[in-house]
């Protein structure tokens, strides 16, 4: 488990619920840590097509993930409640550095955070692009 401090609920603005599946458990009886980078990518894009507006399969701007990392603090396991929590870090001109905490769903402290890159580019040339403006204004209320 990691050294670093974990953050608290009080840190983070937007929270989502995850159903743990039982294929998620490994060997050793608890999430295996490529569930978590699953759980962060689903939450971010979760959020920018739900509040956002983002188009996945239409739009012309889309957003990739460049970078990520986790620590991890407490394991969790099937059959728990979770949450994962959102708050970014940094709202560039065409990237989002986003944090998210997994949380039980009865507790303060995160089980486990990282940190996730996204890049927006335009899908024909590839290229980055501006945020458009209905995604920045949905991100500019997660920026702390």
């Amino acid at each position: 488990m990691s050294r670093k401090t974990p953050l608290t609920r009080e840190n983070f603005v937007d929270f989502q619920p995850i159903t743990t599946r039982w294929a998620d458990n490994d060997v050793y009886g608890h999430v295996n840590n490529v569930t978590y980078y699953a759980w962060f990518d689903t939450a971010a894009n979760r959020y920018l097509i739900e509040t956002g507006g983002l188009d996945i399969h239409n739009s012309p701007v889309v957003a990739y993930v460049v970078s990520s990392q986790c620590d991890y603090f407490q394991p969790v396991a099937y059959p728990e409640r979770i949450e994962a929590a959102l708050r970014v870090t940094h709202l560039g001109r065409s990237s989002i550095s986003w944090e998210i905490g997994i949380f039980r769903a009865d507790e303060d402290t995160a089980c486990a955070q990282g940190k996730l890159v996204h890049v927006f580019v335009d899908q024909a040339s590839q290229r980055s692009v501006a945020i458009p403006e209905p995604l920045r204004q949905a991100l500019e209320r997660l920026v702390i």
